[in-house]
């Protein structure tokens, strides 16, 4: 039945832009997570790649995280000599999360789970009335 496809493509983008959204929030989470000596590497900004997948069964693509990678950008320096993670110079290397980009990246995410959602319950209220019609 188509509805059920609909349905699982559907779940299928949510669950993808689910792990987005907890990506995302990680990030956001650790942005001012230094090293603890110094020379020490601080939190490294983790990103999301999706694919589009086959599934056999529904006969249809859908999505799913591919791979959970790090950015591999190089972490902005600040001056603060008394800071544990101090180098001899005194600057600490600050992770390389951008709040602008994970704020971008939340509401795009959010966007299309959203969007996902929308479909899932246009779907399950069509399911519905034919159930009533069938009554």
């Amino acid at each position: 039945m188509d509805l059920d496809r609909a349905l699982s493509i559907s779940a299928a983008g949510m669950s993808a832009q689910s792990t987005r959204l907890r990506v995302v929030a990680e990030n956001i989470a650790n942005r001012d997570s230094t090293g603890q000596s110094p020379g020490a590497e601080p939190y490294r900004r983790k990103t999301v790649t999706f694919a589009s997948r086959l599934d056999r069964e529904l006969g249809a693509e859908t999505v799913r995280v591919a791979r959970l990678g790090t950015d591999q950008r190089d972490f902005p320096e600040t001056y603060e000599p008394g800071h544990p993670a101090a180098d001899a110079r005194g600057y600490v290397r600050r992770p390389n999360v951008d709040s602008m980009i994970e704020n971008m990246d939340m509401r795009e995410a959010n966007r299309s789970y959203s969007a996902n959602l929308a479909v899932l319950e246009t779907t399950r209220g069509m399911l519905l009335r034919a159930i009533e019609t069938l009554r």
